[in-house]
């Protein structure tokens, strides 16, 4: 699937929730693979700040963003729009601090991006997908799960699941693809409840709170005295308190609009991701703390998960394609310094052994007396006689060439290898062989770990007859 971007900028103003200031923001179309990135058109140079999970501030009560003492805040609904409706690229004009919240839900952002229209570019997008099932609880008590979508569907679903002691009680929501963004997330409002309302406006942070841009829930627990008088100090009357147990007096839009809101947040800060998910997620409690330590999670997983996306798969009891005898025919090593016990894949642009590692390895006396540890210089070499595998297996005649290792580069040794491990040897061709040069891409496996790395090259030669 492609990238989008907005057809035309759109404008919006309004007042920032908890900065209280008026805000005008413009929303551009932008470039391919440039993401969300807002631009403080108020603060000297016009310094840019990427929506991404780098750049994340605070989570207290909303989700922001911070570069160099430059903030915003409240990003989460105008994100949450964006991802609901499948733009991946805009530039976002702020002359202040804060996104404005308008009715505290995505709604005005989406029919803004609707009228202004979406705009298809030529990049495919990219996905975050991973194979096996995810489990993380938050400090805050949030609890997430990850699971990876059925094989041959594209399938992101994710629910939301809240329980409050209130007349909001326990609340289900459910977010995929064939339910309408538009008309089931966007319009559900933010809500608080009535016993926050104090400590929140103490703190500071709710100066742009109105009756208007917020579901205000009365609580089973909390004294009808203190509701009058915080319906008196927020400019509510005080017998504005409806059956539905809301102090404000606003009619729902959906029985379980808290559930779908929080929803709509989850979408929005996992939209610091930078790419959509693949698979479902079900999120229990979910906050803007918890929701971005899961993303964060998410974004560990998927960073490790690309490194390892090569890493062979390794079944000791299958037969290899060329055993030790058969290694030994076609290079000339031998003990101390045969470094390859089997090969288990081979092609003309690719090679894969495996090295087991045992306490009985000449090289231990030495490096180092009681800690056995693999030399890194010796997995080089490992490495290259891998690849001096693939380099005669490919030629005619193997046994009347030569093959020498002549280059190394952008070496790094990551993990300690001991004995019992068994090492993953993978070597692939960077480009085409030229007069005999093979530079290829060497990478070292210990289990799910990556070992040591780099580029390697090696010349193979006729031999003097």
């Amino acid at each position: 699937m492609n990238q989008n971007t907005l057809n035309r900028t759109f404008e919006i103003e309004g007042v920032g929730l908890h900065t209280g200031e008026l805000v005008h923001i413009k929303c551009h179309p932008a470039e391919e693979n440039t993401g969300i990135v807002f631009c403080r058109t108020d603060v000297d140079g016009q310094p840019l700040i990427h929506a991404n999970l780098i750049n994340i501030d605070s989570t207290f009560r909303c989700t922001s963003l911070q570069k160099n003492d430059i903030y915003v805040h409240t990003i989460e609904h105008l994100l949450s729009a964006f991802a609901g409706l499948g733009i991946d690229n805009v530039r976002v004009d702020i002359d202040g601090p804060e996104v404005p919240i308008l009715d505290g839900s995505a709604i005005p952002f989406v029919r803004a991006i609707m009228d202004a229209g979406i705009a298809t570019q030529e990049s495919d997008r990219e996905y975050i997908e991973f194979s096996k099932p995810i489990n993380f609880k938050d400090e805050s008590g949030a609890e997430y799960i990850y699971l990876p979508p059925v094989e041959g569907e594209d399938l992101f679903e994710i629910t939301s699941i809240i329980e409050y002691n209130s007349k909001v009680g326990k609340q289900v929501a459910v977010y995929r693809p064939d339910i309408s963004y538009a008309d089931e997330i966007a319009p559900s409002r933010t809500f608080v409840f009535v016993n926050e309302l104090e400590e929140l406006a103490n703190k500071g942070v709710i100066k742009g709170g109105r009756v208007d841009n917020a579901i205000v829930f009365s609580h089973k627990d909390f004294p009808q005295s203190k509701v009058k008088e915080l319906a008196q100090k927020f400019k509510v009357d005080e017998d504005i308190i409806v059956d539905n147990g809301i102090l404000n007096g606003l009619t729902l839009q959906f029985q379980n609009e808290p559930a779908r809101h929080k929803l709509l947040d989850l979408i929005g800060d996992l939209y610091l991701l930078r790419k959509p998910i693949k698979g479902k997620i079900i999120a229990k409690r979910p906050g803007h703390t918890g929701n971005i330590a899961f993303a964060k999670l998410l974004r560990e997983e998927y960073q490790k998960n690309k490194k390892l996306r090569g890493l062979p798969l390794y079944d000791p009891t299958k037969e290899p394609i060329i055993d030790i005898q058969g290694i030994k025919e076609l290079i000339p090593h031998r003990y101390p310094f045969l470094l390859i016990d089997k090969i288990i894949e081979l092609s003309d642009k690719h090679v894969v052994g495996v090295k087991n590692v045992t306490g009985n390895e000449n090289f231990f006396n030495g490096h180092f007396p009681d800690n056995p540890v693999f030399p890194g210089v010796l997995q080089m070499e490992a490495l290259a006689q891998t690849g001096g595998i693939m380099a005669l297996y490919n030629v005619d005649d193997p046994h009347l060439w030569n093959t020498y290792f002549v280059k190394m580069d952008k070496v790094k040794f990551k993990k300690v290898v001991k004995p019992g491990d068994s090492l993953i040897l993978k070597m692939e061709l960077i480009s085409p062989v030229k007069r005999g040069l093979y530079h290829m891409r060497a990478t070292a496996y210990v289990g799910e770990s990556i070992v040591s790395e780099g580029e390697l090259t090696a010349q193979i030669s006729k031999k003097s007859i």
